[in-house]
C-alpha cells in the first residue's frame, strides 16, 4: 500500500463520507426496477434527463456532442449485496459486484454512455439508459472517443 493511502487511512485526512447533489433526474417510461432493461446500451430505451434550473448554464455547448457519459445514483439499488450471479443467471458462479455491472453495490453509481438525440430547454433526450424514472443524475460529460473507447 502506498504511503499516501496508508497515511490517509490512519490520519485526520480520512474521507469516510462526502456530499454529492443531483444535477438533474432521469425521466423515463421505465418506472419499475423489475421492468428495467438489463443494460441500457442493449435496449433502445429513450429517456429525458431533466437538468435542474440552477445547473442550466452547465449545459452550454452540450448539443455539439453525439454521445455523453451520464453518472447516476441508483437510489433504489441494494447496497448490502456484495456478490451476485451475473445477469441474474443462477447457473453462473457468484461473482463479487466489482466484477459485474450489477446495480447492487456498496455505492450504487452507474455510468452510462448514451446517444444524445436532442437538447430541449433544460432537458436532454437520450437513448441507451436503463435507469428508472426519478433516478438522480450526478454528472454529465461528453463522450470523447479517443479517451473513452
Amino acid at each position: 500500500m502506498g504511503m499516501f493511502l496508508k497515511d490517509t487511512l490512519r490520519g485526520a485526512n480520512r474521507m469516510d463520507q462526502f456530499h454529492a447533489v443531483p444535477v438533474g433526474y432521469v425521466r423515463s417510461d421505465v418506472t419499475d426496477r423489475v421492468r428495467a432493461p438489463r443494460q441500457g446500451r442493449d435496449a433502445s430505451v429513450n429517456a429525458m434527463i431533466e437538468i435542474l434550473p440552477e445547473y442550466s448554464d452547465a449545459m452550454d455547448g452540450i448539443g455539439q456532442w453525439s454521445q455523453l457519459l451520464v453518472t447516476c445514483w441508483l437510489h433504489l439499488a441494494d447496497r448490502d449485496t456484495l456478490a451476485v450471479h451475473p445477469r441474474g443467471d443462477a447457473s453462473a458462479p457468484l461473482t463479487g459486484v466489482f466484477g459485474t455491472r450489477s446495480p447492487a453495490r456498496p455505492n450504487p453509481v452507474a455510468v452510462y454512455t448514451v446517444d444524445l438525440i436532442s437538447v430541449e430547454g433544460n432537458s436532454l433526450n437520450v437513448r441507451g439508459i436503463d435507469a428508472v424514472d426519478g433516478t438522480p443524475v450526478l454528472d454529465i460529460k461528453p463522450h470523447v472517443h479517443r479517451l473513452d473507447d
